[in-house]
């Protein structure tokens, strides 16, 4: 379980940085100033908050409890609500981003694991897609 919570910080912590592309940021008690990598691409969202998990080339991480599958030859990524679905809400190990991420990188980046290493799989994922996948997210009352 420690594991599993570890796993979710450091994704989220290296995934929040960036999806607000290209809004400046200031931390109102340091004054601290910048600019957010934009990720306007499949592959930009993979680097960025994919990568660290699922690591270069979409090999997955290694070990008997790996919650990190490869994506290199992955049959179940022939359907394409099953990525939809994942990047959505997450599963085990993995945290869902349907309030990190919007539509369209969800499309890009769906799109982007179907058809590189080494995977061909036909259809393409349109923004429309995700949003009829996105759950309402729905907040538990104190």
């Amino acid at each position: 379980m420690r594991s599993y919570l570890l796993a979710a910080l450091a994704v989220a912590a290296t995934a929040v940085p960036v999806l607000t592309a290209g809004q400046a940021h200031a931390d109102s008690a340091s004054s601290v100033v910048g600019r957010v990598q934009p990720l306007n691409t499949g592959a930009a969202v993979y680097e960025h908050v994919c990568q660290g998990c699922h690591m270069p080339g979409g090999k997955g991480a290694a070990g008997a409890s790996s919650g990190f599958p490869a994506f290199a030859g992955d049959g179940r990524l022939q359907s394409a609500g099953y990525p939809v679905y994942m990047v959505l809400n997450g599963r085990a190990g993995m945290p869902w981003f349907a309030g990190m991420l919007s539509d369209k990188q969800i499309a890009d980046v769906v799109n982007y694991i179907r058809t590189s290493f080494g995977n061909h799989f036909d259809g393409t994922v349109k923004p429309e897609d995700v949003a009829k996948m996105r759950q309402p997210v729905q907040m538990e009352e104190q």
